[in-house]
């Protein structure tokens, strides 16, 4: 089978961004744009000749040929397997534990995570080290420049590969193993959560609902939660992955999983609800009529992390983005373990878990996960969830009362204004960065400016520096406003603010966020110019 030599033209755009390479789907389509990019992924790592490799993704549009197009490079660049899931199936958590269980190079995970796809939709490329995480900025700045110099890519001459059928197949001199893409992952749940006290809550009258919002969940839940945990038939809503997501969004948020969103706050509503986005990684969790914001999420797994069997010894830290509310911080404090805070970006807990210095880690953006694999993992977070409420015998609801009561509350929210010209939302942010000079010490209502800055990190590991991560305004009763753009988008730019204020008063915990924080959002609009930089004034999602 010949090894063909394709000359190429180097793209300019091939930049990762904290989740790898997101383009529209026209774009990855374009001559030689996937083929690149995947020839600078290879040049850059340097694999040793008969190296494995793991490829699979959420099943969106356009996985399919990518992947062959992937095999067919792999062969030509002399790697000596590789593990695909089923049918081109993988979702992101599930692909960090096979590189894991099976020690593999690394591999390429194939998504756009939360965002829309289709044939006008959508489509994403990243590469996971031997850790099972997303490359680190060292790395993916490497590709980059890989990519701007490229003048030829390599691929072997063969047929596609079947990957409807689990077995070994030949590419050249490369095997290509295809394996069930849930069996690997549903038996590590297993070992973390108790199973059987899952499922006496279940046979008990317990209901739920998980949306799988025609993502790459839905073999997973149906597998996990349907059959080994016992619930209904028909628990598991949207459970079949299509490559449009049925034409939804598949962001697990109260405006984009309104399905699930209806039917916790409507009549004879389940008493547990759950969602999870296009690749798995992400999560949203409900009660009956409640919905758990994922900065407390993450508070409450931490809290009672002990009540899960693979967390019984306790926890050795927890680490969450800049963004994320402080609460987690109250509950590692009270624990007498480190909380460190991160940019944006699962990369940055890798090297913390690695080290040995967190266990749980999380995101405000629905991300919540632990050293079990490398990334965050949604329908983990829903399993804990459920190890909680099992142990537990009190509802969603009461949980997190009783949580806010102990620790005390970290109201916050966050406002996304989507699709707004790039240079508005630059512009912003420029004329934000501008006044901190001034801003300190001013009064707005009853909040003092305390201090401004753009935040950056040094990793405590590697001592990799990383600037530009969001800017922070910061009130002297530490109460904050950070706003940041997301780097996950391909159309347009989004704004995201942040807004948190703390609550100690009981009497006054259970106040709606949104009223709560009426003021910081009043400040947040003036000190940006919000409205007259974008010309809007209503987010597009508000969590």
């Amino acid at each position: 089978m010949s090894i063909r030599t394709v000359a190429t033209t180097p793209f300019n755009d091939q930049k990762p961004g904290t989740s790898g390479l997101r383009k529209k789907v026209t774009v990855f389509q374009s001559v030689n744009y996937l083929e690149n990019f995947v020839q600078a992924i290879f040049d850059t790592i340097a694999a040793p000749a008969g190296s494995t490799l793991v490829v699979g993704g959420d099943g969106r549009y356009y996985n399919r040929e990518a992947i062959q197009v992937i095999l067919k490079i792999a062969a030509a660049n002399g790697f000596g397997k590789v593990l695909v899931g089923q049918g081109g199936i993988l979702s992101t958590p599930a692909a960090s534990c096979v590189i894991r269980k099976y020690r593999t190079y690394g591999g390429i995970i194939l998504s756009a995570s939360h965002n829309p796809g289709g044939p006008d939709g959508d489509f994403g490329i990243k590469y996971n080290t031997a850790n099972g995480g997303p490359a680190p900025e060292k790395i993916t700045d490497a590709i980059f420049a890989r990519s701007k110099a490229l003048e030829k890519y390599r691929m072997v001459d063969a047929p596609d590969v079947a990957l409807d059928q689990q077995g070994s197949f030949s590419l050249g001199d490369m095997t290509v193993e295809v394996i069930d893409p849930v069996a690997d992952y549903a038996d590590l749940m297993e070992s973390l959560f108790d199973f059987a006290a899952i499922r006496t809550l279940l046979s008990g009258g317990f209901r739920l609902s998980f949306d799988a919002m025609h993502a790459v969940t839905g073999p997973y839940a149906k597998e996990i939660i349907e059959r080994r945990l016992g619930a209904p038939a028909g628990t598991v809503i949207n459970g079949v992955p299509l490559p449009d997501f049925g034409q939804g969004h598949p962001d697990p948020n109260l405006t984009y999983a309104h399905e699930l969103v209806e039917i916790m706050y409507g009549d004879h509503a389940p008493d547990f609800g759950a969602a999870s986005d296009g690749d798995g990684d992400r999560n949203m969790i409900l009660g009956n009529h409640f919905f758990v914001n994922p900065s407390d999420s993450l508070a409450v797994i931490a809290a009672n992390a002990k009540l899960a069997p693979g967390y019984a010894k306790g926890l050795a830290g927890v680490a969450r983005s800049m963004p994320t509310s402080g609460a987690a911080d109250r509950v590692a404090a009270k624990l007498g373990i480190p909380c460190y805070e991160t940019p944006t970006g699962w990369k940055f807990f890798g090297n913390l878990m690695d080290a040995g210095k967190v266990t749980l880690c999380g995101e405000e953006s629905f991300g919540t996960g632990s050293d079990h694999v490398r990334e965050k993992d949604g329908l983990w977070a829903v399993l804990f969830w459920l190890n909680i409420l099992a142990k537990r015998g009190q509802s969603v609801e009461d949980i997190v009362h009783q949580h806010w009561a102990e620790y005390g509350r970290n109201v916050y929210s966050r406002h996304d204004y989507e699709g707004l010209p790039a240079d508005a939302a630059n512009g912003l942010m420029a004329h934000l960065k501008s006044r901190f000079a001034s801003l300190p010490g001013q009064n707005f209502g009853r909040y003092t400016v305390r201090l401004c800055d753009d935040f950056s990190y040094t990793d405590p590991i590697d001592g990799s520096v990383s600037t530009g991560q969001g800017l922070r305004v910061i009130f002297e009763d530490g109460s904050r406003i950070v706003f940041r753009l997301s780097g996950t988008g391909t159309e347009g730019a989004t704004l995201r603010i942040y807004l948190e204020a703390f609550e100690s008063d009981p009497a006054k915990q259970r106040m709606d966020a949104q009223e709560a924080l009426g003021e910081l959002i009043g400040i947040a609009h003036e000190l940006s110019e919000l409205k007259a930089r974008t010309g809007r004034e209503q987010p597009t999602v508000i969590t």
